[in-house]
């Protein structure tokens, strides 16, 4: 695809031999016999495993893009395949992961997996028993694929279109395809999938953001790559022709030109199968999975929201393992396994701290039907109420530059509530300092006493640890631990385009002008705020808390790229109605 404006291009680290996985070249075959085990930790295999290292596909613009194939090693009985598609190394395997950035390997006990899983997919040990063929693909520009690395959008789905129909037309193929995994492996599904590939029958993406300008790399307008661009690129990421940099589009084009736009998939053009897994815990990946389950539209959709991190439950679900063999063996094998009666919606409900959440909650859909949309007026008090916004104007203040200061609001529950869905805030702001506001917010959960409450992402059995407090500060990431959902905005950014919002709670933002705010001016702001499934007993509270830098656990935004200066003032009562919606069930 062709775009208005330059794409810049940053050096990637070449491959090095034992890197993530890596070896040289060497397309070739390797049989693995039932019972081998990597190391005597991992996963034994239960059947003979076929590897052909290096499988090579030419796309259509000449690039060839390499793959590893995980098959039964008796090709007079063809499988369907399971295409995993990512930039990480088709050798870099889950085990090495959940070392290299997990604690305590998420609670993942050893002998769950066999070392042949590529980073946040499916394992073939699994799999291939099982009568499915796993394809492992390195993405262009990734390792000795060739070309320059995309990461997303058009060029990147028609690659995936490419090579599904090159293994549909392999002699061992049923010539029925599925993708699978998680996070980058979930987010490609979404522009691959919208081609239309003939041979493409099932996806299943296992929580994948919707929008990388809007909810990775650009949220609000202001540039959130840190992780990006100082873990991804620096460790994981390798290749000989380089990466399309997003740190500096952004720096020379901060607003959403055709290239950010093109990092968007068109979910309305899906018309596969399509089971779809989301969290509330992780704050970049939900909202694209609300936005799939409301905008594909196929009747052949499932939407599970479970409460925990998402490589435990790719990994360490057996649950959702079992529930992902039921999917594919019906619309990949055409088996009638009554996978057609799971529920459509399941929800997950955190109660933090050191209780355990509620999952596999059955509803008729998403948003829940039922869901009242109760709006908290900002009080004076640091209060939040149900009655009314103060007839007479008041104001608060905070120092936009002094990362440990917000406004806060806060509203005690009198009875078990559940706040299940998308909320909003509408703030009244203003700056005498400068033209522009960074917002951001945070919903914490406080306990009975008034104390701040975090949510484990991973369940508490098998930990060496039984309180959140026990957990050293060092290992304290956004990984396992959860503060509450977050929005955020440039206030020069809040211009709405009503017809793209997927609801009236996450207003889409066109990001294609900038609206400066003469300094002193009070400005009506709509925040979309991530979704959320959070449950309170009585005595318990939600408190509201805006800030110029980010609350929550992981850091989205960098103080390079933030326009705040001096006090953010809030305007509440009279004709200033600020004030929070919240999604009550």
């Amino acid at each position: 695809m062709k775009f208005d404006v330059e794409v810049p291009v940053q050096a990637l680290e070449p491959p090095s031999v034992g890197h993530n996985g890596y070896q040289e070249l060497n397309p070739r075959k390797e049989l693995l016999p039932k019972g081998w085990c990597a190391k005597e930790s991992t996963k034994a295999l239960s059947c003979d495993i076929l590897i052909e290292h290096d499988y090579a596909v030419t796309m259509r613009d000449g690039c060839t893009l390499y793959a590893d194939v995980f098959r039964p090693p008796n090709t007079s009985k063809k499988v369907p395949a399971i295409i995993c598609w990512g930039p990480f190394g088709k050798k870099f395997n889950g085990i090495a992961s959940l070392k290299l950035m997990t604690p305590w390997n998420l609670g993942i006990p050893d002998g769950t997996l066999s070392g042949l899983e590529k980073f946040e997919a499916p394992d073939p040990a699994d799999w291939v028993p099982r009568g499915y063929a796993v394809v492992n693909v390195d993405s262009r520009g990734a390792f000795d694929s060739e070309g320059t690395m995309c990461i997303m959008g058009t060029q990147e789905a028609e690659d995936g279109y490419d090579f599904i129909e090159a293994v549909a037309k392999e002699s061992w193929c049923t010539g029925s395809v599925g993708l699978a995994g998680n996070s980058h492996l979930a987010i490609i599904q979404w522009f691959i999938a919208a081609l239309n590939p003939p041979s493409l029958h099932a996806i299943a993406p296992w929580e994948g953001c919707g929008d990388l300008y809007r909810e990775q790399f650009a949220r609000g307008g202001i540039y959130g790559g840190e992780l990006f661009d100082n873990l991804i690129i620096k460790y994981m990421l390798r290749g000989r022709n380089g990466i399309e940099s997003f740190r500096e589009m952004y720096k020379k084009h901060p607003l959403a030109n055709n290239w950010w736009n093109d990092k968007r998939p068109d979910m309305k053009k899906i018309n596969v199968p399509t089971y779809i897994t989301g969290t509330w815990t992780n704050t970049m990946h939900g909202m694209g999975a609300i936005r799939a389950w409301l905008e594909i539209p196929t009747t052949k959709k499932w939407l599970r929201w479970h409460p925990y991190q998402e490589w435990y439950d790719l990994w360490g679900n057996e649950e959702g393992k079992e529930e992902l063999f039921t999917f594919f063996d019906h619309f990949l094998k055409g088996i009638e396994n009554n996978w057609e009666s799971t529920p459509r919606v399941r929800m997950a409900v955190l109660r933090y701290g050191e209780k355990d959440p509620i999952a596999n909650v059955v509803e008729d859909d998403f948003p829940i039907p039922r869901t009242q949309y109760r709006k908290f007026y900002l009080q004076p008090g640091n209060r939040l109420a149900l009655e009314g916004s103060p007839s007479t104007v008041q104001t608060i203040s905070y120092n936009s530059e002094d990362k440990n200061d917000y406004a806060t609001f806060t509203y005690i529950f009198d009875q078990k509530t559940q706040i299940i869905g998308m909320p909003k805030a509408v703030l009244y702001m203003s700056c005498r300092d400068l033209d522009d506001m960074d917002i951001y917010i945070c919903l914490r959960k406080l306990s009975a006493s008034g104390e701040p409450l975090l949510n484990l992402n991973i369940p508490w059995s098998g930990l060496p640890i039984s309180s959140i407090a026990e957990i050293p500060e060092k290992i304290r990431t956004e990984v396992i631990l959860y503060a509450g959902p977050v929005g955020v905005l440039r206030a020069s950014h809040r211009k709405i385009d009503e017809t793209k919002s997927m609801h009236e709670n996450w207003p889409f933002h066109p990001h294609i002008e900038e609206e400066k705010i003469e300094p002193g001016t009070i400005v009506r702001l709509e925040i979309g705020i991530w979704a959320m499934g959070v449950e309170y007993e009585a005595g318990e509270s939600i408190s509201l808390q805006i800030s110029g830098h980010h609350q929550g656990i992981a850091n989205f935004a960098s103080s390079e790229y933030t326009r705040n200066k001096g006090q953010h003032v809030v305007h509440f009562g009279g004709e200033y109605d600020s004030h929070l919606v919240l999604p009550v069930v």
